[in-house]
């Protein structure tokens, strides 16, 4: 498969290329700083709508088509309280979390139908995607608008033979863990703080299985599998192409608003 992977430069981006390049892929990483690598890299910061233009036009004098695009780059960006937090970093935050994803798929969306094999994006959220994550609010709010953005794109393509979904990793050891204990509980909370420490101590989730669902999203065993968000810890994604017609049908693994009547509960 020949695969776009952005943020390849460090953390979990930079270990998909390394392992899928491995595994007899070409793949092609963007990251704002260079990189010395095996595969072919374009410098590229995704919150710039120019610059990513650029590298979809270098790609695209060497690949007649693009058969996956990895969404991986992201920044924890402003942390802290809210209320506190400069506007400006948090804006910066949104642009390069969720403008990026959106950016990277709207450039390669011509390459990506020109796949002789039914198309894959995959992009990265948890964070605070399913629930609220203090001190976190503007890397929270992106990540759960990439999981919109999937949900709503996936109706927009029916009929269209590509497949889009989100990721949740689970809490791997990258830079942002490190980021989060360096700040501390002032700016990070107590609770995400000394969960980083935690994790740093003994060791965060396998992010051999967030390869894993990777992998299983790019393989045609996931073909039609669309639109959703899954966790690649704790979900039993391996065992979802059995189930794919009810699937289809409902809105497991999606956001959504739940009732009071769904709940036993009236008001």
């Amino acid at each position: 498969m020949r695969i776009v992977i952005t943020g390849s430069s460090s953390g979990i981006g930079q270990h998909l290329a390394e392992k899928l390049t491995a595994a007899g892929h070409e793949i092609w990483g963007l990251a704002r700083s260079a990189q010395k690598a095996v595969y072919a890299t374009s410098v590229c910061d995704v919150s710039q709508w120019a610059q990513v233009e650029r590298a979809r036009a270098e790609i695209a004098q060497r690949w007649p088509h693009v058969d996956a695009v990895i969404c991986a780059a992201a920044i924890q960006g402003a942390i802290g309280p809210a209320m506190q937090v400069e506007p400006q970093r948090w804006s910066e935050t949104i642009r390069v979390d969720l403008d990026g994803t959106y950016f990277v798929v709207r450039a390669f969306w011509d390459l990506l139908r020109q796949s002789p094999r039914r198309a894959k994006v995959i992009c990265f959220s948890g964070g605070g995607a399913t629930k609220a994550r203090p001190n976190f609010s503007a890397y929270a709010a992106a990540k759960t608008g990439v999981v919109r953005l999937v949900e709503t794109l996936a109706a927009e393509w029916q009929g269209v033979s590509i497949d889009i979904n989100a990721v949740a990793p689970g809490a791997i050891n990258t830079a942002m863990t490190r980021e989060t204990a360096r700040l501390g509980p002032e700016f990070s909370g107590c609770e995400e703080y000394e969960a980083a420490q935690r994790q740093l101590t003994q060791g965060g989730q396998s992010i051999e299985k967030a390869f894993g669902l990777v992998e299983f999203l790019l393989s045609e065993e996931s073909d039609g599998l669309t639109g959703r968000l899954l966790s690649a810890q704790w979900d039993n994604w391996a065992g979802l192409p059995a189930h794919a017609a009810k699937l289809a049908e409902s809105e497991i693994y999606q956001l959504r608003r739940i009732l009071p009547e769904e709940r036993g509960v009236k008001f």
